[in-house]
């Protein structure tokens, strides 16, 4: 008897059961491409904005290398500086001391 209701009402019931699931699938799979479509609106909408900035960014760019360049040429002019007066004080120690060796 449990049998016969296993062979009759189980094939059923099972079916109910793959009928519920494939529409619960469906109905997940919508959201998830609505859920999607969501999502690609607001990266197109966020790379919009981020694009907008691009002006702005290359006006930054332009700056910070003019500053970088300023600043470059006013380290060689002062290491040059530095370097001329160090070899001026060494060239006259170098005179001093052949002026030395030569009036002994």
């Amino acid at each position: 008897m449990f049998t016969e209701f296993l062979q009759v009402y189980l094939p059923i019931i099972i079916y109910i059961l793959l009928i519920v699931f494939i529409i619960i699938a469906i109905l997940v799979g919508l959201k998830l491409m609505n859920l999607l479509d969501k999502v690609n609106d607001i990266t197109d909408s966020v790379s919009e904005k981020i694009e907008s900035f691009n002006g702005l960014f290359h006006a930054i760019d332009f700056a910070t290398d003019k500053v970088n360049a300023f600043t470059m040429k006013i380290v060689d002019v002062v290491s040059s500086g530095i370097s001329k007066l160090f070899k001026r004080k060494k060239k006259k120690e170098i005179e001093i001391e052949e002026e030395d060796e030569y009036f002994e």
